[in-house]
Parts: C-alpha cells; sequence; structure tokens
C-alpha cells in the first residue's frame, strides 16, 4: 500500500513563491509517474503537473506553465511542485497523486493520494 505525505503549502502574497513537497512510502516509487491536481469549493479536481517515472517527461496545465515546475528525486521518494510567480486564482487545496504507467490528465487514473495541503494566494 502506498502512502503519500505532503508538505509545504500556506499563505503567500501574490507574486511569491512556494514549494510543495509529497513522501511516498510502501511502494516502488521510481516505477510510478507522480501528477499535482487542486481542487477548490464547488469545483472538480484539476490537473496541475505531472511527471513520468522516468522524470524524463512532464506536462502542465496551460494555466500554470511557465510558473510552476514538477520534479522528483527517487533517491527521496519524493516529488516536489515549485510554485512561482502566485496569482490569487492559484489558491486551493493542492493533492499530489501516483499512478503505475504513464502519464495521464485524469484524477480518475491515480491510485493513491496525498491528504492536501492548501495553498492561500493574496491579492
Amino acid at each position: 500500500q502506498v502512502q503519500m505525505v505532503q508538505s509545504g503549502g500556506g499563505l503567500v502574497q501574490a507574486g511569491g513563491s512556494l514549494r510543495l513537497s509529497c513522501a511516498a512510502s510502501g511502494g516502488t516509487f521510481s516505477r510510478y509517474a507522480m501528477a499535482w491536481f487542486r481542487q477548490t469549493p464547488g469545483k472538480e479536481r484539476e490537473f496541475v503537473a505531472a511527471i513520468s517515472w522516468t522524470a524524463g517527461g512532464t506536462e502542465y496545465a496551460d494555466s500554470v506553465k511557465g510558473r510552476f515546475t514538477i520534479s522528483r528525486d527517487n533517491a527521496k521518494n519524493t516529488v516536489y511542485l515549485q510554485m512561482n510567480s502566485l496569482k490569487p486564482e492559484d489558491t486551493a487545496v493542492y493533492y499530489c497523486a501516483a499512478k503505475t504507467g504513464l502519464v495521464q490528465y485524469f484524477q480518475d487514473a491515480y491510485s493513491y493520494w496525498g491528504q492536501g495541503t492548501q495553498v492561500t494566494v493574496s491579492s
């Protein structure tokens, strides 16, 4: 059973930066595609970024492209989301997710989830 524990997040002013971390245990982390999703009240969880198990491929939502960077350290079983130039519309609960196989954009494709962490960007 894969468990994932998130850290980071918090309150930041617009234009600022935050880094989220997600540490996995209980599985072969290096074989999982990893992703970040986010959710605001009343809305469906939306795709933010993903990285292949080889770290050779990354995908981003258009809304974060050029501002967010996903990365992973397989030696530490950890995936990161570096968020720069944050905007108020980035305010959400952010979730990390893992799946075997290829990167997917759809939340239903992911088997394992972190507990979620709040990111609040003030204007």
